[in-house]
């Protein structure tokens, strides 16, 4: 069934709309990936600390980590609207400090500025107010498209937009599609009151059980070790394409690269995801994409000289890379317990972003100028590929379990849960009456949504 049969034309504003916000962000944060290091080279102070450079191109990650659960607590007790537009008007301070600085310490400084504006968690719970539970699943999938082709979009006009503007017009650029951003979120979406949502928002009572979890550790730790692994490798990959010694791509042209890279890699990874889901081979559809990280890390550290080489080591890690973002969030869904799915996505969102810094850490500590030792990088990422591996080769199979949320009956009693379980394809289920809503887990194949209904219609 298409978003639009299911979404009422309230719901569509609200959630194409925040969808836009996520995207115009994520946008702004990406868009210098692909010229980031060749730029801060060129800064003051990056000859003597050039540690600083891969630092800075992954700090805003560490304030995200950091800011975004607190963020979004606190939009359940100030609102939503308000503290979205002060997360948006942060970024947008951290992104004109980056576009004046004129040392890589300025910039470090622009970077982890950014990043303080930590509003996705608050934009999700909004998401969630505006939009009724049966149609979360839905409006959730808007968002992720929307985050991936800003990604996929960022990389491709990178270097165009650095070309025309220079990588500091970039970042005024962001800054002006961050005050775009707040315009759009009180002209265009919906108010709602602030509710509390077990499913897209983190509960303190449940995070014990959440971090105790070993198939969500798993996951969490390979959310990690992607991010870690893009920034890392986006700390010298720019470096090897514009190396003076062996010059492979001109900064400007390096569009020509990414843009048939980046389609080709989604192209190939729709049959994967397809099979994973559709077939129930998720579990083998992750390892195989992991395993393609891991030849990519592979061919980029032997023939980083070939351009060739680049270009299909690069193809090989974006289906990956889009395959692991797609179904990584599928299988949090699928693990977490009912009424902690909100619980789990903040931890792993945490962990991404703290995944982010950790690549731009360790690529600024490894890379020495001096020898241009990029093989080492790109093998250190291999490594940590490999170790992902190792981990999610021990990972149970996950079972085929979607979230079906239900308004608690007024009149409900204590055998109701009883009653829910006992249905075909319902395995688990979790009663809320602070929330006023029952959560199932339930296999969508044979769960019939009508009787679950029925059964809670008042007598």
């Amino acid at each position: 069934m298409s978003v639009e049969t299911v979404l009422d034309h309230r719901e569509k504003r609200a959630v194409f709309s925040l969808a836009g916000i996520f995207g115009l962000r994520l946008l702004g944060l990406f868009l210098v990936l692909p010229v980031f290091s060749v730029y801060a080279h060129g800064l003051r102070g990056a000859a003597d600390h050039p540690a600083l450079i891969g630092i800075a191109l992954g700090a805003y990650g560490l304030t995200q980590a950091v800011l975004q659960i607190p963020f979004g607590k606190l939009s359940d007790r100030i609102g939503r609207k308000p503290v979205i537009a002060i997360g948006l008007l942060i970024f947008a301070i951290g992104s004109v400090i980056a576009a004046l600085a004129s040392s890589i310490d300025g910039l470090l400084i622009g970077r982890i500025i950014q990043g303080a504006g930590a509003v996705a968690a608050a934009i999700i719970a909004l998401t969630a107010d505006l939009v009724r539970e049966e149609r979360w699943t839905k409006a959730m999938a808007v968002i992720g498209i929307t985050i991936g082709i800003s990604f996929s979009a960022s990389l491709v006009l990178s270097a165009p937009l650095a070309h025309f503007i220079g990588v500091s017009g970039i970042f005024w650029l962001t800054a002006l599609l961050a005050l775009l951003a707040i315009a759009v979120l009180y002209l265009v979406i919906p108010s709602s009151p602030a509710k509390f949502h077990r499913d897209a928002e983190l509960n303190p009572a449940m995070l014990r059980t959440v971090v105790r979890d070993p198939n969500l550790l798993r996951l969490d730790f390979g959310i990690f070790a992607l991010h870690t692994g893009l920034t890392a490798i986006f700390v010298v990959l720019p470096l090897v394409l514009v190396d003076p010694r062996h010059p492979l791509l001109a900064l400007s042209d390096q569009w020509i690269l990414y843009l048939p890279v980046m389609l080709l890699s989604f192209l190939f990874m729709i049959p994967l995801i397809i099979v994973g889901e559709a077939k129930r081979k998720l579990k083998e559809v992750f390892l195989v994409a992991i395993a393609l990280l891991i030849v990519a890390g592979i061919l980029m550290a032997v023939s980083y000289h070939s351009l060739t080489t680049i270009a299909i080591a690069l193809f090989l890690f974006f289906v990956g890379f889009n395959v692991l973002e797609a179904s990584l969030p599928s299988l949090i869904a699928k693990f977490s317990h009912p009424g902690a799915k909100g619980t789990a996505t903040g931890v792993y969102t945490s962990s991404e972003f703290f995944g982010a810094f950790c690549g731009g850490l360790l690529g600024g500590l490894l890379y020495l100028p001096e020898s241009r030792n990029y093989s080492v990088i790109f093998w250190v990422v291999t490594g940590i590929f490999v170790v992902w591996m190792g981990v999610a080769l021990s990972m149970q199979r996950p079972r085929y379990l979607a979230t079906r949320i239900f308004s608690l009956p007024a009149n409900s009693d204590s055998g109701l849960e009883q009653r829910l379980l006992a249905l075909p394809g319902v395995a688990e289920v979790a009663v809320f009456p602070d929330e006023e809503a029952i959560y199932c887990k339930v296999d969508s194949k044979i769960f019939v949504e009508e009787q679950a209904r029925a059964m809670l219609q008042p007598a």
